[in-house]
This record gives structure tokens, sequence and C-alpha cells, in this order.
């Protein structure tokens, strides 16, 4: 059957008696909120238990089945740094700051053995047979103990700073550490020399970690990268780049093709080992990620964190197929080609996009610029691009072959935005330079300029009819020009920063503006008169765009969200939140049949969202009001997931696991904080479960599609009428996705 994703869903009322729930995916699994920052974490051999040490120097051990705490260690009296299990998991040794390495019986979580060093303990791991534990220490020396007997097997000397991290080989005999003095030394456990130095950091090595086959180390450091090296040669075979801090913890898959990082930026990277690329990169910690785990059976990640929260990670999500490779900084502009198949984004990685409407994966790369590339725009036929960037110039590009056929030097400072005429006989340049140049799209001549702004000029957007030109600029102003004689005919004053954006309405009638002043207008194109002045936005609005119909507005912002307005009434109708960056761009998709449109982000991210519009009658005032739900369709990143959380209601089939693991997060039943009581709360499953009734019997489908619904967030009057959310960070609890694999 298909599968059907309920992670972050809100479920009520809905019968999933008959529906087959192996086919139901969690996404990310209850998380635990703790209640102090977490230390270290590590799942048993079997991995029925899974145990968290913290900075308050407590241990709790959870069952993996119905994730309850079974007991707390106790005993330390300062940060636990490291935990691991024996191999036949009936031991665990803990090291802490307190400078004891404890030994546990985890049948009955009695304290056996208490191993003392002249040091902190940072790390602590089993030999293959779980006779011997390598403890590093701060005084810069591994130390070797029996745990049992708590005599000294080894002391291994060298390293010129503290011993941050240690590990055993799976092959006899070797231990690898790594060192505050930027090296990774290879063991000889038992002579106690040091076989081979790995050079390469520039800074600490944090974490260290051998592959299941022994023939590769990862090491983590705190110069923000992954290395990978040979065993055999020492050499260095990939570095690892993506994390924007300290990388504090490394650890293999069970197949010894993916490893994950954790990082003081705050997010869980999985990289390929093969190619060295990064496969996706899980957010959702609030602070640093101190340690990370895969599950005994690898279809699980852990990853600990300084935000008090462990969080659980379903790898099989993480590498669905949908999720396609995006571009590695910022982008700047999305646009969608006239039939709705395709949407081009261009980006500060000096790359264009085009990416496939329906499932979200990258149809071609359009390399060129040798600067930011600012603007992107398709003919009205669909078959050519045009683009501008920092380096002066238009580039005109073939969508079918991806080639470039024409540059256009001719603007002194930056091409900040570009727009085909509707006819597509010309295209239209705003530069930092102050003007607006026309371009004939067959010749590349030079039609003429548009001069009149005071500072440079940001936007530029031609009327539907292709009569009018509407220019906005650094000098605050808006300008309306005829086309024609290229003679400005109307100066729109009003704003109070930069002019960022401005766009004509479908019929050619009105005209929006987005600001630096965090407001957008829209002024009469027939008088020039502000109509309305959309307040809502608390930073810098970026970009503004009409829906097809021309019924709604979409806005986004430096506040990192993305608003829908109502283009009559300048009402808001609807508020996305929780991107993960400043979202640059906005552009609707162009179809009759559904409103979807497309945001470009800080992160490197293009998303795809459904907006559903739906009359809803108030219940205070007996009235029906049009409400907007936007969902998430597809998401093209650079390996971005962002799992949240999940809470349902009344729903009848679903098996004991699912009940204990839904209750404990507290799913089931009343949320801690409950949800806004009005009609808006509620998503109907209906369809959901109606589609996996149908498709039981079914074979999977050929490719993926996901949904993801985010519901407007609350005015501040109604929070204060209606009470709190779910909770801070937790306001994108009402999310549906669907996975089709």
């Amino acid at each position: 059957m298909r599968k059907v994703n309920l992670r972050g869903a809100w479920l009520r009322q809905t019968d999933l008696s008959k529906a087959d729930m192996k086919g139901v995916l969690f996404g990310e699994l209850p998380y635990l909120k703790v209640g102090s920052a977490v230390g270290s974490c590590a799942y048993s051999p079997d991995g029925k238990s899974f145990s968290i040490g913290f900075y308050d120097g407590y241990i709790d051990v959870y069952s993996t089945v119905n994730w309850e705490m079974i007991r707390t260690l106790k005993g330390h009296g300062h940060v636990v740094r490291h935990i691991e299990y024996s191999p036949d998991g009936t031991w665990m040794c803990s090291g802490s700051c307190d400078k004891t390495v404890r030994v546990w019986i985890m049948e009955s979580g009695v304290c056996q053995n208490i191993l003392d060093h002249p040091d902190e303990v940072n790390c602590v791991a089993y030999s293959p047979h779980g006779d011997q534990v390598a403890c590093a220490c701060d005084d810069n020396t591994i130390r070797l103990w029996d745990p049992l007997t708590g005599n000294y097997c080894q002391i291994l000397s060298g390293h010129e700073d503290t011993v941050n991290c240690v590990v055993y080989s799976p092959k006899e005999n070797q231990v690898i550490s790594g060192s505050s003095d930027s090296t990774v030394r290879l063991w000889n456990s038992v002579t106690g020399e040091c076989s081979h130095t790995f050079d390469g950091h520039s800074g600490w090595v944090w974490s260290i970690a051998f592959c299941p086959q022994g023939d590769q180390v990862a090491s983590a450091s705190w110069d923000k990268t992954i290395r990978l090296w040979d065993v055999g040669s020492g050499k260095c075979r990939h570095i690892l780049e993506g994390h924007t801090n300290n990388v504090n913890g490394v650890a293999y898959s069970l197949k010894g093709d993916q490893v994950i990082s954790g990082s003081q930026d705050g997010t869980v990277r999985v990289w390929d080992v093969q190619s060295g690329s990064c496969r996706h990169t899980l957010t959702g910690h609030t602070n640093t990620v101190t340690c990370v785990a895969y599950s005994p059976k690898g279809d699980m990640i852990a990853s600990g964190g300084a935000d008090n929260m462990v969080r659980l990670w379903d790898v099989s999500i993480g590498g669905s197929r949908y999720i396609s490779s995006g571009h590695n900084q910022e982008v700047e502009d999305v646009k969608c080609s006239p039939n709705g198949n395709i949407i081009a984004s261009c980006s500060m990685d000096r790359t264009i996009r085009l990416w496939d409407v329906e499932t979200g994966t990258c149809l071609r790369t359009l390399s060129g610029h040798h600067d930011t590339i600012f603007s992107v725009a398709f003919s009205p036929q669909g078959d050519h691009l045009s683009s501008g960037g920092a380096g002066n110039t238009i580039r005109f590009w073939s969508v079918d072959k991806g080639t470039c056929q024409q540059i256009l030097p001719g603007h002194t400072r930056w091409v900040l935005s570009i727009v085909y005429s509707p006819q597509g006989d010309l295209v239209a340049s705003a530069s930092g330079d102050g003007t607006v140049r026309l371009w004939n799209t067959t010749t590349g001549e030079h039609c003429g300029t548009l001069k009149g702004h005071k500072n440079g000029v940001r936007s530029v957007a031609y009327s539907p009819d292709g009569s009018l030109i509407a220019t906005g600029s650094l000098d605050c102003a808006v300008r309306i020009w005829n086309a024609t004689t290229i003679a400005c005919t109307c100066s729109l004053m009003g704003h109070d920063g930069w002019v960022n954006d401005v766009v004509f309405s479908p019929q050619g009638e009105q005209l929006a503006s987005a600001s630096g002043d965090c407001t957008l207008r829209l002024w009469s194109v027939a008088t020039g008169e502000c109509c309305w002045i959309l307040i809502g936005h608390h930073s810098w609005v970026r970009r503004v765009a009409y829906s097809p119909k021309g019924a709604l507005l979409a806005s986004v912002s430096d506040d990192k969200t993305l608003r829908l307005w109502d283009a009559v009434t300048g009402q808001s109708r609807a508020v996305v939140q929780h991107f993960q960056g400043i979202v640059y761009a906005v552009a609707w998709i162009p179809t009759t049949e559904t409103n979807y449109l497309v945001t470009g982000c800080q992160d490197g991210s293009v998303l795809k969202w459904q907006v559903i519009e739906k009359e809803e009658q108030e219940q205070e005032e007996e009235k029906e009001k049009r409400q907007c739900h936007v969902k998430l369709c597809w998401s093209a990143t650079n390996g971005s997931l962002t799992m949240t959380g999940t809470s349902i209601q009344d729903v009848r089939g679903l098996t004991s696991l699912h009940k204990q693991l839904l209750t404990q997060r507290g799913a089931i039943g009343e949320p801690e904080n409950p949800f806004r009581v009005t009609s808006k709360k509620v998503i109907t499953m209906t369809s959901v479960v109606s589609r996996m009734r149908q498709q039981s019997d079914r074979p999977a489908a050929d490719s993926p599609s996901i949904t993801n619904i985010s519901n407007e967030q609350p005015s501040e009057q109604q929070s204060e009428q209606q009470g709190p959310t779910a909770g801070d960070g937790r306001q994108d609890e009402q999310q549906v996705e669907q996975v089709a694999s």
C-alpha cells in the first residue's frame, strides 16, 4: 500500500481500525524532553534499551519498546561525558568530569565498580570482547582497565593535549584516539605503542568512530569538519564540510555506508561515505547537538543536545528519494514556467536550478554566472530563461538544452531584477545603477533606458497587457512608466524604506509593492492612490506575488515567514512560520485548478506549497469566514528535513505500540497546553484514511510525494482570547504529511 506519514498530524475522530498501520510512518518518533542538557547517549546492543547521560551527573535508561524510563543511575557528581554498553549488553561504563568511570550492572542498575582517574574522563570504550575498557582523560593519556577488577592494563601516552575520545577497532588489539592537539592516533593495545598519527585537522578532535569493517575511521573536529581516514595507509579519503560550527559527535551506520554527525550549529547531518557528500540535514534541535548514535538495526538515529532534548529520527524517511540535492547557499529568486511544469531558482552559489513541479527533482543545473544571481525569468513561451546578477550582465538561456545563448553587458552595477514583456520580444532589467534597460530578446540589442529614480532600482514588472512598466527603488519610490514612450507617468510615494519588489495584479488594475519598512502597499493603477497598507511582517518584506486569479497575495520576509493576504480587503489570511532562515523569494505556479506557490530560502531550500481556501463558520459571530490552510507538498533542499510533533485525539485502530509512542509525548488525549478551541484547528483526515483503505491492495507507487499542512497562526488578539497554543516552538503541530513510496 501507499505509505502515509503522520508526522506532525492532528487527527480527530478518525477511524484507522481497517488501515494497515504497517504502512504508516511517524517521521521523527517521540522526542524525550528531559530536565538537563544531554552529555551522551547510547543504544544497547540488542536495541531494546537506550541510555542518556546528563550534565547533572544522572543516567536515565529507557525502553525502546514503549519509550518509558526503566531506571535512573545515580552516582556521578558531575557531567556524564560518555556512556557505552558492553558488547553483550549486560554492563555499561560511564565516564564523568568527576574523574571517575563507573561500571553498572544493567539488569539491576547497581554500580559494580568505580575506576578513579587523576583528571576528568572524556570518553569510555569497550573492547570487542568486553574484557577491557579504554578511558580518554584530561591528563593527555588513555588508560586501559579491566572493568571487573579495576586493575590497570596499560597507559597510552603520546598526545600533547587533552584526549577527548577513544574507540576500539573491530579488529584485535587496536585503539584509536582523538585529542585537543588536533591529531588522531592509532595504538597497539597490547604493547601500548603508537603505530600511526593522523594529521590534518586544524581544531580539537572531539569524537571518533571506526567503521564496522575496521578499515576506516571518522573523526569529528572543532574545525567544523569530519575527516574519513584509511586505517592502513593513514591517508584522508574525504573531508566532509557543511557544518557551520564545531562538530561534537560522529557515528557510522550499520553497513558503514553512511556517517552521521552532530554539531554546535544545532543540526545532525547524514553523509555518504563513498562520495563524501551530505545526504540530509536534520533540523529540530534548538541548541548544540552534543552526541549522535545509530540504533543497532540501523533504522533510527538518536541525537542529544544542550536544548535538553533527545531526538529520534526515522532513517527510512530521511532517505526518501524525493529529497533532492539543492542549492548550497541562499536562494535569491524563484519563478515558474508559464505551463506550471518547471520551477527555476537562482542562488548565491552562482547556479540556476530547474525543478520538476510534481516531484521536486532537479532537472538541470545552469552554470555560467561568476557571482550571485539575483533574478530569473521565464519567457512567455517557457522555452527560454533570462537571468541577472552581481556580474552586471544579463544572460539568455535555452530551457531544454540548459545552454547560455547570449550575454548582454551594459549595466554598471548589479542586475537586481529581470522580467519579460508579455509578448516576449523584450526583457527589462533593473540595476543598482539606477536605471532599467530594455533588450531585444532576439538580437540582444539595447532598445531603451528608463531613467528617473534617484537610487538603485530593485524591481521591475510589466503590466499584463504590456503597456505599462512598474519599478521599485532604493529611493523609496514606486514609478509607473509608459512602455512605448519610456516616459514616467506616475510616481507613487508612501513607503519609508527601500522598495524591494513590485508586481501587477493579473487584471492589471492593482499594483503591489513590498518594502524594507515591513509593509506592503496596494495601489490603484488608474488613480495612483494607495488602497491598502498591509501590516503584519516584523522585518523587511522581500517579495510579493499575486495568485493566478488575483484573489490572494503572498509575501515573504526577513522575519522568516510567508504570509497570505486578501487582495480585495487587505486582511491577513494565513501565516507560515518555522522557516530555517530568511525567505527571499516567492512565486505562484500558474494553474487555475489549485493554488500552488513556491518559496526560496536563505538555507538553500526550494519548497512547494498548496494553498487551500475554504469557508469556516465562526461560532461566536455565526457567520462564514474564508480561511487559508497551507500544505508543504515537497521540499527540494540541500538535504534539510524538519521533523515536527504529532497530536492525535479520538483515534481508533492504533496498535498498543503506536499508542504508547504517542501517549508518551502527549499526542493522545489533551495536550499539555491545549490548542486554541476553534474550528480552525481541525484538519480532516477522511481522505487520507480513505486512500489507505482503497489502496491497501495496490502495488507501491513509482514516485513519492509529500504533503505537510501548516495552519494559519493566531493573531495576538486571538491568542489572548483563546489561550496558549501547544507550546513554544511547536506552533506547527497541526501538520499532515503523506509519503508515497
